[in-house]
């Protein structure tokens, strides 16, 4: 079987404006990023338009450390969509380098589902990650100037909340110290960073609703508190128009295509275990004014992506998904069933049997937030059939939702054409009805991460750290306790332990700090000892990247 990058490289691409002008997108609005990249202004979104649009949620169980393929499947039902003659168009994040060069190689689907150029969209892509890494990076420049500068009036912050970012997986820069050495060299103090997925200006971005929106938000970003505890923010700051200049191209959506020519827009790239893991508001509504059918990806496992992508995207979006589609794998059942990671790929219908209880876990939790599902078994090549056809059985016997395997990876379009039917035969007759949320906007913090960890991961109780507690009284002061809440934790388990593989219930659930998200307009709540800057892992990646004979290899 050849790799993702050649099987990339035999596809020949459309020229972008050819693949707009199919979809209906004005080729005079269409701003090239060489021949077959785009960004697509905002100012086409049509609200009328959107309302003829299905939109369609991809999701999945708990992900193993390879994950699940929930990429591959969003952008095989918008292949298999366009086989059987619907306009469908897919919206996704943006890979980070983090992961490309850590974990996984890409994040640009796989086979023969993917989004392409993938060389491109991997690496530097329209330069968006690089607007927001510096944007964000510029506010902590100026905020440093800002308190060096005007320390001789007696001007200084209590505390400093706004650290850096980088999108690389860096665990040396945590923790860091700045201003060391001469007076010239600023003020000596501690700080950090973070990876730019998790930056509140990726958050931002992705949430916006235009310009105007973007840059009210920068404005409001929490960058402190001065010593009679007052919020200092980048309004006060007066750089807000400085830092929306830098991200005036960003917000705009990005086109590409899929490897059979469809329309795909990839924007914006938020973790889902340290942010709210949604691509930006602005490329789905996008893509919806476009499309017939939309898909869009929320990340990790539903308990992290599609618990945001409902309670924080949809909530202030105004978004109604038609369906949700769980995706499942056998290996990621086998790791819930107690088989040892490294035997996951070997048939065992026992382990599988026994890992079921994860996923009757997800699809029970979507089902309250009044959603239709259909289970996606993604398909690997080592896969039975006796273990494809136990899950069939499960879902449609057991848990009365509708199951369909996905062969897109290994036959494009044509392997997930039974996948594509199935999703519109169940829109359909059986749409998902209003979005029922997890918490009410009047609820106390406290009360919106409680009925998350007890209602969606089946914690026994929470426990908030004296800090947490803290800071949840400064968001009461500030008046800002309406907003929703961000849970980041571990992606490999509904727990905050992410060796606790299954259905865990019961546990004690920690926050240990909550991080005050004024322009996002979310609170982050940090559960266990769950990091916001990832760190590389034994064998990265980037080892198995190069350029041989002028192509780039190791992606994939």
């Amino acid at each position: 079987m050849r790799t993702d990058i050649e099987i990339a490289r035999t596809i020949e691409l459309k020229k972008i404006k050819q693949v707009a002008e199919e979809f209906g997108i004005p080729r005079g609005e269409v701003e090239n990023y060489g021949r077959y990249m785009a960004k697509i202004p905002e100012r086409l979104i049509d609200e009328v338009k959107m309302r003829q649009s299905r939109l369609i949620l991809v999701t999945a169980i708990t992900p193993t450390k390879a994950g699940v393929g929930k990429t591959t499947v969003s952008i095989s039902l918008a292949l298999g969509l366009n086989k059987i003659g619907r306009r469908a168009i897919v919206a996704l994040r943006e890979p980070s380098l983090g992961p490309c060069f850590g974990m996984k190689g890409g994040a640009a689907g796989g086979g023969y589902a993917q989004v392409l150029p993938m060389e491109k969209i991997n690496l530097h892509f329209t330069g968006d990650f690089h607007a927001i890494t510096s944007a964000h990076n510029m506010i902590a420049a100026l905020l440093d100037n800002y308190l060096y500068q005007n320390q001789s009036k007696g001007f200084g912050l209590k505390e400093i909340l706004w650290k850096r970012v980088l999108d690389v997986s860096d665990r040396s820069l945590r923790s860091i110290v700045v201003g060391l050495g001469p007076k010239s060299n600023g003020i000596t103090q501690e700080s950090g960073f973070d990876i730019t997925a998790a930056s509140e200006i990726m958050a931002i971005l992705c949430l916006a609703e235009d310009l105007d929106d973007l840059r009210r938000r920068i404005e409001n970003i929490l960058l402190g508190f001065t010593y009679d505890d007052q919020p200092f923010t980048v309004k006060d700051l007066g750089v807000a128009g400085a830092i929306t200049v830098l991200l005036k191209d960003a917000i705009h959506p990005n086109l590409v295509q899929t490897t059979e020519g469809t329309a795909a827009f990839v924007h914006g790239g938020p973790f889902a275990n340290i942010a709210h893991g949604c691509n930006s508001v602005l490329a789905t509504k996008m893509a919806m004014t476009f499309g017939e059918y939309v898909i869009t990806e929320a990340g990790f496992g539903a308990d992290l992506g599609a618990e945001k992508f409902y309670n924080i995207k949809c909530r202030k979006s105004g978004l109604q998904p038609a369906l949700t589609v769980l995706v499942a794998t056998a290996q990621g059942l086998k790791m819930h069933g107690g088989v040892p990671i490294d035997r996951i790929q070997e048939p065992n219908l026992e382990g599988l049997k026994t890992g079921l209880s994860n996923l009757d876990r997800h699809v029970r939790n979507l089902h309250a937030f009044g959603q239709t599902v259909v289970v996606v078994f993604n398909k690997f090549a080592q896969d039975t059939d006796e273990e494809m056809e136990l899950l069939r059985a499960h879902c449609q016997n057991e848990l009365g939702v509708g199951f369909v395997i996905n062969d897109a990876y290994a036959k494009g379009g044509e392997g997930a054409v039974e996948m594509a039917r199935l999703v519109e035969e169940t829109i359909r007759r059986n749409p998902s009805g209003p979005l029922r949320f997890t918490y009410d906007e009047t609820d106390t913090v406290q009360q919106k991460i409680t009925k998350i960890a007890t209602g969606i991961y089946r914690a026994g109780s929470v426990v908030f750290s004296s800090t947490a507690a803290g800071r949840i009284k400064q968001i009461v002061k500030m008046g800002i306790s309406h907003y929703p809440v961000c849970i980041a934790k571990t992606q490999y388990s509904f727990s905050a332990d992410s060796k606790q593989y299954g259905a865990v219930e019961g546990f004690e659930f920690h926050i240990k700090d909550v991080v005050i998200n004024n322009g996002a307009e979310m609170i982050v709540a940090i559960a266990g000892e769950m990091l916001r800057m990832p760190g590389l892992p034994k064998d990265p990646q980037a080892l198995r990247i190069d350029i041989v004979g002028g192509q780039i290899d190791g992606l994939s």
